[in-house]
């Protein structure tokens, strides 16, 4: 992972994940223009075999199998619930309710399925939950008709400009021993509300072919001259979050040199938590896997630079 000091970006490369939130945020921060100097185990990163507990195919006929939710809107109102049917297609509908033993209400949602070659899909179900009350404990089924399965979320706060609400960062998460590491740790932190996932959930680790890797001459542009960093205090700045697991092993090639418009870089397994705590401030921090979980190997305030404009062109 890594952070640049709000520097004005041209050009910016492709397959690297950079976070803002809402608006223009100023960076005060620690050491700025560090390279971390954790070195990450040695030992290659070994993909989760297939008979491992976490793929467990749960019982019953026709279960619901990867059961997960995604924000359905831009205010937190809505859910979407996803999930996987094998043996045949089964029902799209769900029920819900803030009762876990009164599922009062019902939505209908649809499935699709795709072919491959050789490979054909299960039947993959969508269904948004609407109209849901903010800051709310909802149960719902998922499987009716066949083997039922129930689980909970609880809905986001109503939205507000000081209104907190905190978030994990995952990027590059793989299907690694080190990527159910991020998780687990991740897991046990207990004040993240949601997960945003960066990208690379899946990946052909140990499959070389032609088009697994992508090369871009966008990245050389940054520092060879044709759009060289400039500090801008109406600039961003840029969170680059990899490394949640993946196979790539070690990294460190980006560490050194360090250019001067990069505030901190380290090369290492885990996650990120960002703290949204009022309209003015945020607070981020990075969380090694092999690290407690109360220990931040890197942490930053954010300011918002609308509701508080700030002067970070030097580092406290």
């Amino acid at each position: 992972m890594g952070r640049s000091r709000a520097p004005k970006l041209p050009c910016l490369r492709l397959g690297l994940f950079f976070f803002f939130f809402f608006v223009v945020f100023a960076l005060r921060c620690d050491g700025g223009g560090v390279t971390s100097r954790y070195v990450r185990k040695l030992a290659a990163t070994v993909d989760m075999p297939l008979d491992s507990d976490v793929f467990r195919v749960p019982p019953g006929y026709n279960a619901p199998q990867q059961v997960h939710i995604t924000q359905g809107d831009h205010d937190g109102s809505a859910v979407i619930v996803s999930w996987v049917t094998t043996s045949e297609r089964g029902s799209s509908i769900v029920l819900f309710g803030t009762s876990k033993d009164k599922l009062e209400y019902s939505a209908k949602g649809s499935y699709t399925r795709y072919k491959f070659y050789n490979y054909t899909s299960g039947f993959i179900h969508h269904c948004t939950l609407e109209d849901l009350k903010f800051d709310t404990k909802y149960y719902y089924a998922v499987g009716i008709g066949y083997t039922v399965r129930q689980f909970w979320f609880k809905t986001p706060p109503q939205p507000g400009p000081d209104v907190p609400y905190t978030f994990g960062l995952i990027g590059d998460l793989g299907q690694s021993y080190d990527s159910n590491s991020t998780l687990s740790h991740y897991q046990s932190n207990p004040n993240a509300e949601a997960v945003l996932f960066v990208g690379d959930l899946s990946y052909a680790d140990n499959y070389p072919n032609h088009d697994n890797h992508r090369i871009s001459n966008i990245a050389y542009n940054i520092v060879n001259g044709k759009c060289t960093p400039v500090p801008d205090l109406s600039a961003p700045v840029y969170v680059t979050i990899g490394d949640g697991g993946n196979l790539e092993g070690l990294a460190t090639n980006m560490t050194e040199p360090q250019p001067s418009y990069s505030a901190f870089r380290e090369a290492s397994f885990g996650h990120a938590i960002f703290e949204i705590k009022n309209k003015t401030h945020a607070y981020y921090t990075w969380h090694r896997n092999h690290d407690g979980n109360a220990v931040a190997a890197d942490s930053m305030w954010f300011t918002n630079r609308y509701w508080h404009t700030t002067d970070d062109t030097y580092v406290a």
